[in-house]
């Protein structure tokens, strides 16, 4: 699970100095568990008693004498947090949220540059404004989940979003999709438990394999881009949904791909050269930076005023290195996204399908670039006790661990206590890759559309 700190930003008053100290250890130093200096602890004291109890007698007491001054300092920062996430999940247990299912129109045209359109529109970072909102009432930026998910076999396209974004949602997307029918719908992922004793379920969670600079194959490499034919182009989402559609009458395919806009928790508490906070944008310059020292020259010269000996470096990268470089600037270029992806696959036990389980396992391929990044699997929720027979041979941690992801899942939580997973960092045009409205090109027979395209959107949309 990810340990990056969410909302720290500067403003309140001495938290500077607390983080330098607790996190100036993490780029490096040595770090000694808690185990051993428990122990170490115990014997010193011990040790104390042994040659000099009246002593040890009185550095008790003069211990018990301070503790108002000691313990206060030494509980403030794990208080401080505590009551941040205390205040965190009020505040997020308080939000109305709502399941917004996209009905697709059937003789669409758009490209995934529409949705990456919606998705620019989408880079809101409210709710965090301050170091009161953060800290005193909890507040946190927005997050939206994206969803496609099979039921039976039926492929639907879900957004989940708190009702205070319902308007915008539903109005971007009207503004880039005007055939599109979009309605409330039940939570599917609620009529159903994988995790009862009769079903059988496997879940696992998905990021960038490399850095997150470095872009996966994109729309515009596939040439899904405006003018082009939709029936001469082959869409990467076509394959995965004609697995969705495969799939039988009683058996469920969840995918979630949430995301929120991207500030610099992942890097926290690194720094730039500055002093300010480090972010994706930044570890592209170094990962550039590191390209093109590792593929350069050494030379010499002699400087025919001093006499001096100098090295230089000559750059000399192939085409292949050039393209990769020029991808991740042009990659950075767009705003960028944290993105989360979590999937589940489930059945009842006598129509589990285990050839499903290498199917998710590449479920993303068709998206990865080798020479530049690939989405492959970080969390393997399921398979964590697979390994050997004696680690779990009642199956009772499985099914705990099933209990989790599936409430985690239910819940859309990714970036925030109890609930965190390990996110990427992807741009627009990345994330309208693998999440975008299928136009006509992707004939995928159990994909749910609507007969003919609307007008456009509603007078009146929900306030």
């Amino acid at each position: 699970m990810s340990n990056a700190h969410g909302g720290h930003g500067g403003g309140l008053p001495g938290m500077g100095l607390v983080h330098a100290i607790m996190g100036g250890t993490s780029g490096g130093g040595i770090h000694i568990a808690a185990r051993q200096l428990i122990i170490l602890m115990i014997v010193m004291i011990a040790g104390f008693f042994i040659f000099d109890p009246q002593q040890s007698v009185y550095n008790v007491e003069m211990l018990v004498y301070l503790a108002p001054l000691w313990i206060p300092a030494l509980l403030y920062e794990p208080a401080r947090v505590r009551f941040v996430q205390a205040k965190r999940v009020e505040f997020i247990s308080n939000q109305q949220y709502v399941l917004l299912e996209l009905r697709m129109p059937r003789d669409t045209d758009r490209t995934p540059l529409a949705m990456e359109t919606f998705f620019a529109n989408m880079h809101i970072g409210s709710g965090e404004t301050t170091w009161y909102k953060r800290y005193i009432q909890g507040s946190v930026r927005p997050w939206w989940s994206f969803e496609i998910v099979s039921l039976g076999g039926r492929v639907h396209f879900y957004v989940w979003t708190r009702v205070g974004f319902r308007r915008l949602i539903e109005s971007s997307l009207y503004a880039q999709y005007p055939g599109i029918e979009i309605i409330e719908a039940e939570d599917y992922s609620r009529k159903v438990d994988p995790t009862d004793h009769h079903w059988n379920m496997w879940g696992c969670e998905y990021t960038k394999t490399k850095a997150d600079p470095f872009p996966i194959k994109t729309y515009v490499e596939y040439n899904l881009t405006p003018g082009a034919k939709p029936e001469e182009n082959v869409d990467p989402l076509g394959q995965m949904l004609e697995l969705m559609g495969s799939i039988g009458p009683e058996e469920q395919f969840w995918l979630q791909i949430i995301i929120r806009l991207s500030k610099d928790e992942k890097h926290y508490p690194k720094k730039t050269l500055k002093g300010g906070p480090y972010g994706w944008r930044d570890e592209a310059v170094d990962l550039i930076d590191e390209l093109r020292m590792a593929n350069s020259l050494k030379g010499q010269y002699v400087d025919p005023i001093t006499g001096k000996l100098h090295e230089t470096k000559v750059g000399q990268l192939t085409k292949g290195q050039t393209d990769v470089i020029n991808s991740i600037e042009t990659n950075i270029m767009k705003q960028g996204f944290d993105v989360g992806i979590r999937a589940i696959y489930a059945a009842p036990s006598d129509k589990f399908q285990g050839s499903m389980i290498g199917s998710m396992i590449n479920l993303f391929k068709p998206f990865n670039n080798e020479s530049k990044n690939t989405i492959g699997l970080q969390g393997v929720w399921s398979a964590i006790f697979n390994d050997y027979p004696w680690e779990d041979p009642t199956g009772h941690h499985k099914h705990v661990i099933n209990e989790q992801v599936t409430k985690m899942y239910r819940q859309r939580a990714y970036y925030h206590l109890p609930f965190k997973g390990t996110w990427s960092v992807m741009s627009t045009e990345e994330l309208a890759t693998i999440y975008h409205v299928p136009n006509r090109g992707i004939t995928t027979p159990n994909l749910e559309r609507i007969q003919s395209a609307t007008s456009g959107a509603p007078a009146n949309l929900p306030q």
